[in-house]
Order: structure tokens, then sequence, then C-alpha cells
């Protein structure tokens, strides 16, 4: 009986763990595919799609992550501002 609950609960931190690495993945693709947006001068209609692409794929699992009451302890790079010196 305690063997098999602290089995189920490895596993759902196991998935937990795998969910929060796509979801900063996906958060980087998203926000590379933006830059590379704005970057283009000339961004045609299918870079837009991309973009919206990645942006419906990081809301659709980081709503699967609300569902499943996840938290992260990291701080995604595209959160932090580097515009001025002082953090505070």
């Amino acid at each position: 009986m305690f063997f098999s609950r602290l089995r189920r609960q490895n596993v759902k931190r196991e998935y937990d763990d795998r969910l929060l690495e796509l979801i900063n993945s996906l958060k980087e693709e998203w926000d590379h595919a933006a830059q590379t947006q704005e970057a283009v001068a000339d961004s045609d209609m299918e870079m837009e799609q991309e973009t919206a692409l990645a942006r419906q794929k990081y809301f659709f699992i980081y709503k699967e992550a609300r569902v499943r009451k996840i938290k992260n302890d990291q701080i995604q790079p595209s959160v932090i501002s580097y515009d001025h010196d002082n953090f505070e």
C-alpha cells in the first residue's frame, strides 16, 4: 500500500517536471518566433501564423499545468528586464 502511493507520487513528480520543461521550451520558441517576426521588415502571413501557433501551443500546455496545480521554481529569462542596473 505504502509503496504504491510512493510510486504514484514519483511518477506524478516526473511528469510534472517534464511538463515544466515543455512549458519553458515552448515559451522560448514563442519568444524566438516573436523576435524573428519583429526583426524581419517584410514579415509575411506564414511568419505571423507560426508566431500565433507557438503562442497557442504555450498557452495550451500552460493551462494544463494550471489544472494540475504545478508551480515552477525558475524565473524565465523573458520575465527579467535588463534595462536597468539595479534590481530594486
